[in-house]
């Protein structure tokens, strides 16, 4: 996704967050810095290398939500790296300039086709129309990545809207619901759905209430759903890949989503509290979701993975 003259020179070159101003929800790739990394792995806890496929997803078809930018951007390049032949992208009207640099750079490095679709997820009409025209593209769905979510600050529950509420559980948990719903119907025996979860489902977190509920909530779809869909021969699982132990440690994947959600006081001092000391990248969060998609998870259902800087998560 990166061109060798975009990729930094040091991990600390992107691991260095400096205090800045936030943006409005949704958050946008095209105005964070410094940019998240996307295909490019540490190996040695400093510098960097291009990641290494093997056509682990040779000829399959996915549908992303939230493709256009963070932890998405990132598992549809190393799908369409993986082989891929078709990637469909979710997005919303703001992230339009993102899901076209995506599209963009996804088919100059791959043989993938990659196929925009702007709509809200939090309405079934529009989860149904997803489906319709991947399918009607495609002929079927292999992989769904239900990985869009939004959240929001709220120092007291006596301050959460009901707008607020509503809106953080359409976008974070009816969505997948939704689309999981329709999708199911054009998925085959092998098919995977993997949904983005979070740690706040396992330990909560203060300013985060009603995203912490909707994150708990997926961890329980994905261990239900994944006992209906078994007999299909439907795998599904999950991703947590944040985590927020302070109130200044939120999150330590650098994505968008940061950005749209907190002050700058806040994200002068992102991800330094984990046992890592440092801010994760989508880089480091997406091979989860290549080795959860592919053959390599065969015998893996109703679980989680946690690539969270190092905390250890029970659950």
């Amino acid at each position: 996704m990166c061109s060798k003259e975009e990729l930094p020179k040091s991990l600390s070159d992107v691991s260095d967050i400096p205090k800045q101003e936030m943006q409005e929800q949704p958050g946008v790739h095209h105005e964070m810095k410094p940019q998240p990394l996307v295909h490019h792995l540490p190996t040695d806890g400093e510098h960097l290398e291009e990641y290494h496929a093997s056509g682990k997803l040779k000829s399959k078809i996915a549908l992303i939500t939230g493709g256009d930018s963070g932890i998405g951007r990132s598992v549809a390049a190393l799908f369409s790296l993986e082989g891929c032949e078709g990637i469909a992208i979710v997005h919303l009207p703001r992230e339009e300039k993102d899901a076209q640099e995506t599209k963009r750079r996804i088919e100059k490095q791959s043989n993938t086709h990659v196929e925009l679709i702007c709509k809200d997820i939090g309405c079934e009409k529009n989860a149904i129309e997803i489906i319709d025209t991947v399918v009607k593209k495609w002929g079927r769905i292999d992989v769904l990545v239900n990985n869009a979510s939004e959240q929001h600050l709220s120092g007291s529950i006596e301050d959460l809207s009901a707008e607020q509420l509503e809106r953080t559980f359409r976008s974070n948990l009816y969505g997948m619901i939704f689309l999981s719903k329709h999708a199911i119907k054009h998925m085959k025996k092998g098919s995977t759905i993997i949904n983005t979860t979070s740690v706040t489902a396992y330990k909560g977190h203060q300013l985060l209430l009603d995203y912490s509920i909707t994150k708990a909530g997926i961890v329980g779809f994905t261990r239900s759903l994944s006992l209906q869909l078994i007999s299909k021969g439907i795998r599904v699982n999950a991703v947590a890949p944040d985590i927020s132990q302070s109130i200044v440690s939120f999150r330590p994947i650098w994505t968008p989503l940061i950005k749209a959600s907190f002050p700058p006081e806040m994200i002068d001092e992102f991800g330094k509290e984990v046992p890592f000391g440092r801010a994760g990248q989508p880089s480091e969060v997406a091979p989860c979701y290549v080795f959860l998609a592919g053959n390599d998870s065969s015998y893996m259902t109703g679980q989680v993975l946690h690539p969270n800087g190092g905390t250890i998560v029970n659950g």
